[in-house]
């Protein structure tokens, strides 16, 4: 990957027995001595070699390497050619200082164990984003039929509260306790037998009324059409949301609940659940309708997305969509989950994420991201570490240390919270002397054929602006290669344009013999574009961390 420099303990990672499915791109000879007998001592030597001279640069410090976050200027470094006076790197702002967001985290998979939250607690607020999308685990909590053993569950809820974070718990999945009770892993069929659907009416009250002081959003079930699952029809999905429902807002009125979590754009099963919902007067009582699409171009799928709302909105005018769960991994593999056929890497992991989020926000749409770490999946459909996560792990589930992604999205998530408000009407046209007569309105011309996601955000109280940019026709790519490119925008606010590069966050001012205004027409010339995104922004929108600011900071224990 360009310009990142690998942290000590994944090369003690990848010499581990029990993570060797990472090694399988090794050469021969490296594979055979991982297999041998010498191996075990000369892993140990190594492990302690490693760890000794990650912690030679904080010897001061009471955290190791692998629980470090940069904080400094060049904690992400690439060679994207900018060639323009820098004046800094976005600051990432933590929880604490941020009042709402577009944004949420995905904490996922704690239910069966692929996880373990408090490796990576301290790493959440620190991102910026306040909401964690996660699973309660009936299976896991009803181990005796009639008995839940909460401890697990109370530790994660009581600190996530602590921390000041938003719990998004899902109620899923089934209990096989039960007969017909349902599965407890991903693509699993709902409880049908009465015993087990009155089971899960019991474990649903029970944990509502448990965690409603400290919960308010909820989730019903995950991806009930995964691999077009032939038992979980439309209708039994509306069925079991339809009881729940009713039971989670007889406890807690005042619960937000998200409906359907689409494993895929399946157009006509999502209409058949909604038409069924609403024709039996629930679908109204939803706060929003989630999906999860994975698309190797995650700007691929948005006349999907589309469609989705407006079949959504023939039912329940106005209701929105969430995008619940969407991540590319840093890595590929067979058996890792999806978007697993591809050559991914933490710089393209980087760009995905980024363009995930920020063209989920120029569609209006919530964004969850999966998620905060990798999981080491056991079983299921993904058997084998998922590299999805945006912190390092192993087998054992450690947290290793942030990857490229981790700060990249604290870069959007500095930037982009409820001080913005999307401009609704932005339009691309080809002539430059466009000036629209609605003072709100805005056109840009951009200067090539090519396609280019290009959305606009002002600020609430003072108005000034930003645009976001990338090249949203291919899959993100390694390379970091830019087209100069000529932008014009009618009706914008900008009073001190800076460039800023997401990934990297690096802040750059853009010289006046790059830009002009001449009446309400701006002009930005030479403006570096690639396949991740990049900002034209005023500088007051940006919070910029000077070039001298230390280079280390310890997560919130």
């Amino acid at each position: 990957m360009v310009g990142y420099k690998p942290r000590c303990p994944r090369v003690v990672e990848v010499l581990d027995k029990r993570t060797a499915d990472k090694a399988e791109r090794l050469p021969p000879q490296i594979r055979r001595l991982l297999a041998s007998q010498l191996f075990s001592s000369m892993k140990n030597t190594l492990l302690h070699l490693c760890w000794l001279l990650a912690a030679l640069p904080t010897l001061g410090g009471s955290t190791a390497l692998a629980q470090k976050l940069d904080a400094g200027p060049d904690r992400v470094s690439t060679d994207l050619a900018v060639a323009m006076p820098r004046l800094g790197t976005v600051k990432p702002r933590s929880t604490a200082e941020i009042g709402a967001s577009n944004w949420l985290i995905g904490c996922e998979t704690l239910d069966r164990d692929f996880a373990d939250y408090d490796q990576y607690k301290t790493y959440i607020a620190p991102l910026g984003i306040k909401r964690l999308r996660m699973q309660a685990g009936w299976n896991k909590t009803e181990k005796v039929k009639g008995k839940y053993d909460w401890k697990w569950l109370d530790n994660i809820i009581n600190d996530a509260h602590k921390r000041g974070l938003q719990p998004w718990l899902q109620l899923s999945y089934g209990n096989q306790n039960y007969p017909g009770g349902g599965g407890a892993n991903l693509g699993a069929g709902m409880p049908t037998s009465p015993e087990a659907l009155a089971a899960w009416d019991r474990w649903v009250e029970a944990l509502v009324k448990r965690y409603k002081g400290k919960v308010t959003d909820w989730e019903i079930w995950n991806e009930p059409n995964f691999a077009d699952n032939l038992d979980n029809t439309p209708e039994r999905t509306a069925a079991l949301h339809v009881r729940t429902i009713d039971i989670v807002k007889r406890v807690q009125p005042e619960a937000r609940i998200s409906g359907l979590a689409l494993g895929h754009m399946d157009l006509p099963y999502a209409e058949a659940f909604f038409k069924a919902l609403a024709d039996q007067d629930r679908l109204k009582l939803l706060d929003n309708i989630t999906y999860h699409d994975y698309t190797y171009n995650p700007d691929s799928h948005y006349p999907k997305v589309l469609a989705l709302r407006a079949s959504l909105h023939k039912y329940a005018p106005g209701m929105r969509l969430r995008q619940g769960e969407n991540g590319a991994p840093s890595g590929g593999g067979y058996g890792r989950g999806a978007l697993a056929e591809h050559d991914w890497t933490e710089l393209t992991q980087a760009k995905w994420d980024t363009r995930r989020m920020l063209g989920d926000l120029g569609h209006d749409v919530e964004t969850s991201i999966f998620g905060i770490i990798e999981m080491a999946y056991t079983n299921g459909p993904i058997n084998r570490m998922n590299y999805k996560g945006i912190i390092k792990s192993d087998s054992s589930k450690k947290a290793l240390g942030p990857k490229m992604a981790y700060y990249a999205i604290q870069n959007v998530t500095s930037i982009f919270d409820n001080s913005l408000q999307r401009i609704e009407q932005l339009e691309g046209k080809h002539n430059a002397a466009i000036v629209p007569t609605n003072p709100d309105a805005v056109v840009y011309t951009k200067g090539t054929d090519r396609n280019l996601a290009v959305y606009g955000y002002r600020h609430v109280t003072t108005k000034k602006q930003l645009y976001t940019i990338w090249a949203n026709d291919h899959v993100p790519a390694e390379s970091n290669k830019t087209r100069n490119l000529t932008f014009t925008f009618a009706n914008a606010d900008i009073d001190q344009p800076v460039y800023v590069d997401i990934v990297s966050g690096r802040v750059y001012e853009i010289p006046a013999t790059q830009w002009k205004k001449v009446g309400n027409i701006y002009t930005f010339t030479d403006i570096p574009v690639y396949d991740a995104p990049i900002l034209i922004a005023d500088k007051s929108l940006i919070k910029i961390q000077p070039l001298s600011t230390a280079r280390a900071a310890n997560p919130t224990p």
